[in-house]
């Protein structure tokens, strides 16, 4: 080693032990460095998650009666709660309506009257059906609710007429005799050919409701299985018919008893072929899963039990308003849920409907189970696309969606007992003005200055367990 050599290995050494190595994670300059993660919620507006179909009502069991002046109701006040139903400047906006299809030979309130009253003979003579183009009033409203410019009409049967029944009777259960299949398949049809001389196309027809369950009034068991067997003769029916008519199955009782129909659905080619949308309740319990398919679901009926009329937000009753806020949150969310269709839009006395009549009178109430449905149903319009809402604070229950003329609507829940503030990245579009609107014990979609936004940055201000919807345009 020459003495230079010594030199440098010595200046070398002193240099690697004066100077440690600076750690790979921390060899940008202080002043380029960013965190790693992004902790604040995304609302990502350029992917998109399921469809949205609509949000809808019933009016079954002659309830559109009542709302044509049956018990008092007059003109003006019809006009009023129609508005409020089905106007999307005044209202809810509600984009589908859910007829029942009949089966009582009377005409006794909280009945639904049959287009067949009478037994031909067997499931093979020919049929006397009996149309009075009223419906129990579904028609007018099918009418009205097209003029507000509703396009889609959900006809379910509650029961098969009571000569086609194991029990001879539209109550109680009762199976669909097998021999009786095509007469009530050809049944249905006719039922939505009937629609259709009014000028109103059924979209949507199911042929059963909770089948998983036995009602003292109208009501008729099927199995998976027989559901399956049931589906094999409508499909073809349906389809040779000409009408324009989409299937639906199978509306149990619960979101989790659904599950077992969906599946057989899934399973059987000819079944498969002949369902267009899987169709649910949830009563049984919240839901808490997907159902097992590809094909639309709609959560086709839901209202909180109750044994008084209530119009207060969050009174911890459980049938409140904020309870039927979290559902919708958790049925799109959790259930991936495509529709939701509240039972029912208006009726009498200690109802669990979302306006309550006069019994007799012109005058109604309105609760706050109607503001909180209203907050979606005005805004988030059928065919838009729910969107990923990312590491969003659980206790405030967040939902975004994007609908086809651009407008993007953010709807968050805030479940604490006090006011907090959030701000949002957006991405997919920006807005230096939204709206903010807030329904909680006092307010009922009021407009509010509660949320601002600079660039990408969304911030609002959310009050303590309430409902805040931002419309961004």
């Amino acid at each position: 080693m020459t003495a230079l050599t010594a030199v440098l290995m010595l200046a070398l050494t002193w240099q690697a032990t004066a100077t440690p190595a600076r750690p790979a994670s921390d060899a940008r300059p202080a002043t380029d460095r960013r965190p790693a993660t992004d902790a604040r919620p995304v609302i990502d507006f350029r992917t998109q998650l399921q469809p949205i179909d609509g949000f809808g009502f019933s009016m079954a069991f002659q309830r559109a009666d009542l709302l044509f002046g049956a018990r008092g109701l007059g003109p003006a006040k019809q006009r009023e709660v129609l508005d409020l139903l089905l106007s999307k400047e005044k209202g809810a906006g509600l984009s589908i309506l859910r007829l029942g299809i009949g089966s009582s030979t009377d005409r006794v309130y909280d009945h639904m009257p049959t287009i067949l009253p009478t037994d031909p003979g067997g499931p093979h003579a020919t049929p006397k059906y009996v149309w009075d183009g009223w419906d129990a009033g579904q028609v007018r409203l099918a009418k009205e609710a097209e003029a507000y410019g509703v396009r889609r009409f959900f006809a379910d049967a509650w029961s098969a007429p009571a000569f086609m029944k194991s029990n001879g009777s539209e109550n109680d259960g009762g199976e669909l005799l097998p021999a009786w299949r095509q007469a009530y398949a050809d049944y249905l049809v006719q039922y939505a050919r009937f629609y259709q001389r009014e000028g109103i196309r059924i979209t949507d027809l199911g042929f059963t409701n909770e089948p998983d369950w036995t009602a003292t009034y109208a009501s008729m068991r099927f199995t998976p299985q027989q559901a399956v067997d049931f589906l094999k003769v409508l499909g073809p029916t349906v389809r040779a018919s000409g009408l324009k008519t989409r299937l639906v199955c199978c509306d149990a009782a619960g979101w989790d008893r659904q599950i077992a129909y969906t599946r057989a659905i899934e399973a059987d080619p000819a079944a498969d072929r002949a369902v267009r949308t899987i169709t649910g309740h949830r009563y049984s319990g919240p839901t808490s899963v997907p159902q097992p398919t590809d094909k639309r679901v709609w959560m086709s009926e839901w209202s909180p039990d109750g044994t008084t009329w209530n119009e207060s937000w969050d009174d911890g009753s459980g049938y409140d308003g904020f309870t039927v806020a979290a559902d919708i949150h958790n049925t799109l969310t959790v259930g991936n849920a495509n529709a939701y269709v509240y039972w029912v839009g208006a009726s009498l006395g200690a109802t669990r409907g979302l306006i309550r009549l006069a019994d007799p009178g012109d005058d109604y109430r309105v609760s706050k189970r109607y503001w909180a449905l209203a907050a979606f149903s005005r805004f988030i319009r059928p065919d838009a696309v729910r969107v990923p809402v990312t590491n969003a604070d659980p206790a405030l229950r967040t939902t975004a969606f994007r609908n086809t003329d651009g407008s993007r609507v953010i709807q968050i829940l805030n479940t604490a007992t006090t006011e907090t503030s959030a701000a949002f990245t957006l991405r997919g579009g920006r807005d230096r003005h939204p709206d903010g609107y807030v329904t909680d014990e006092t307010r009922s979609l009021t407009p509010a200055d509660v949320v601002s936004t600079h660039g990408t940055t969304l911030t609002a201000t959310l009050a303590p367990r309430a409902l805040t919807t931002i419309v961004l345009d």
